[in-house]
């Protein structure tokens, strides 16, 4: 398994909180409300593990609603954002508004994520790109309901049994509400080392070694 120093740590940390910054900007100005997020932690953990995590620890499955996109590029990965089943309409009705009948709403979930979906990953990875000053190509996006570990194993990398999961642990505040999802990036192990170096090479830039 990976470890990272904590230099490499914390630049990851950093990264990721100015991707979710403008994730945050993109969702204010859907849902009319201002939208806080952060990234309290970061952790590395197999597949397993990770599903487990994420479907509610030793409480048993929990469904919960996915969009994941593949990129290539500086490295591969499949990334996933999640939140609790139950919470995704709550979010679909922010961007829609109250006047939409729940059935309109249900019909509306899967464009709703997934158009969320898309703005969250490529903030994050559109930010990873830029820093790493490296081309990262995404997919369209993709829309899954079920347990952690089916929507882990759904993607290409997911159902590779040396992979490691990338978990990031994003807080959304809004105004009237505090929702917790997750974004987790599947890497290969060869993806993880790939991953490795554009932090340390980013991290050399910043104190002028490259």
């Amino acid at each position: 398994m990976l470890v990272l120093t904590e230099l490499e740590n914390d630049a990851l940390i950093e990264i990721f909180n100015i991707g979710v910054g403008h994730a945050a900007a993109s969702m204010s100005a859907i849902v009319n409300e201002a939208v806080r997020m952060s990234v309290p932690s970061i952790s590395f953990v197999p597949r397993a593990e990770a599903a487990r995590l994420l479907g509610g620890g030793d409480s048993g499955p929990e469904r919960i609603c996915g969009v994941s996109q593949h990129y290539a590029g500086a490295f591969e990965t499949e990334a996933i954002l999640m939140f609790p089943e139950d919470k995704s309409l709550e979010i679909v009705r922010l961007m829609v508004g109250e006047a939409v009948p729940l059935k309109e709403l249900t019909e509306m979930e899967q464009e709703a994520m997934c158009e969320i979906g898309n703005i969250m990953l490529n903030s994050c990875v559109g930010t990873l790109a830029n820093i790493f000053q490296r081309e990262l190509q995404g997919s369209l996006p993709q829309y899954h309901v079920g347990t952690s570990d089916q929507i882990l194993s759904a993607t290409t990398a997911g159902s590779q049994a040396d992979t490691v999961v990338l978990m990031l642990h994003i807080d959304f505040l809004l105004e009237k509400h505090q929702i917790h999802g997750y974004v987790a990036f599947v890497l290969a192990i060869s993806a993880l080392h790939d991953l490795q170096d554009q932090i340390n090479l980013y991290i050399a830039r910043a104190v002028g070694q490259a």
